[in-house]
């Protein structure tokens, strides 16, 4: 059964825009994924067993083999780049990196930006530009103080004069790279009514079109209310709990998640395999993306749990694990995903 997700990679060519400061810059791409991958293919005596796995838990063949996860860039690649930047979803899309996750806010005048930290003062340079405005929450300042920010000078002096995007900015940006969105509402409760603000926002750049909402767009939350408000105005479009509901209480999620998206420290494949059990809205098998993981062996681990994502500031590093083996897989191996586009429907 297809995912939400589509390990298929990147289109060439790539030719990526000039950032907000400038900069166009491409890494050389990890192998190909599929080509070659850390996690064995089964032989078809161990095959038997997983097929018989199946039966006993429930779960369709490719989820109890374990399928090989796909790699999400959380907020971009923010070891080389600064984070929920244009400069870092360019970087993540020279690396070959399909999906991107972002933080989606609101400023005082209505504006959504791209932001994870409900204040600005960790990356950017608004306690220089704005001394007396302590906190420097995003929420008390307009779209045109925050245009005023420099986002890219704290993680180095050669992303001097990058900016806070703005979701409709970032957008574009993403659609430009042909990349694919993980967009977390964060924190929601600061923000009365910005579920029904961050549809129509879609909907005027052209996100909520059958194919977008088809193959490229995932909205994700902490707070079990917003994300059902929003499945509720739009309950074509995939949505990702974020957390670790114990199995008994998934039901209750399945009604308005298509994902539960868990801290990574936490996953066993006992827990993944309850996931994997409960069918969400759409009537396909929960998913489950996990986060943050940088370390290689780590990725590799949870692949063979199951998972069916890994969220990584690291993107280039996890891919690389995942591509790492000691014989190529074939296509008919339940861990290979080779000639296989993941898409949910």
């Amino acid at each position: 059964m297809r995912s939400i997700f589509d390990t298929g990679r990147m289109d060439p060519p790539y030719d990526p825009p000039l950032t907000t400061a400038g900069h166009r810059e491409i890494r050389p791409r990890i192998p190909e994924r599929g080509a070659r991958m850390r996690v064995r293919p089964v032989p078809a005596a161990t095959g038997a067993l997983v097929c018989l796995a199946a039966l006993l838990f429930g779960v369709p063949p490719a989820r109890a083999a374990g399928r090989i996860p796909v790699t999400i860039g959380h907020r971009g690649v923010p070891v080389r780049a600064p984070e929920n930047t244009l400069a870092s979803i360019d970087t993540a899309a020279g690396l070959g990196v399909r999906w991107v996750e972002n933080d989606v806010q609101r400023t005082r005048d209505g504006a959504l930006v791209v932001l994870h930290d409900t204040t600005l003062r960790r990356t950017t340079d608004v306690e220089r530009r704005f001394p007396g405005r302590a906190p420097w929450k995003v929420a008390d300042f307009t779209l045109a103080e925050v245009e005023k920010l420099d986002a890219g000078s704290w993680f180095d002096r050669r992303f001097a004069g990058e900016r806070v995007p703005t979701l409709k900015r970032y957008l574009r940006r993403v659609e430009h790279n042909r990349q694919r969105l993980l967009l977390e509402i964060k924190d929601p409760a600061r923000y009365p009514g910005i579920e029904r603000q961050l549809v129509a926002e879609l909907r005027g750049s052209g996100w909520l079109g059958p194919a977008r909402v088809r193959h490229d767009l995932v909205v994700q939350s902490f707070d079990a209310r917003s994300l059902r408000t929003f499945h509720r105005l739009r309950p074509d479009v995939r949505t990702g709990f974020l957390g670790a509901p114990k199995a008994a209480d998934l039901r209750a999620y399945a009604g308005f998640a298509d994902q539960i998206n868990p801290s990574q420290r936490g996953v066993t494949a006992g827990w993944v395999r309850s996931v994997h059990a409960v069918k969400g809205p759409h009537g396909r098998p929960l998913e489950v993306s996990a986060w943050t993981v940088d370390d290689g062996d780590r990725a590799v681990a949870l692949a063979r749990m199951g998972v069916d994502a890994v969220i990584s500031n690291a993107p280039q590093v996890v891919e690389a694990a995942l591509a790492e083996e000691d014989e190529p897989a074939t296509a008919d191996s339940p861990f290979s995903f080779v000639g296989t586009a993941l898409d949910f429907l």
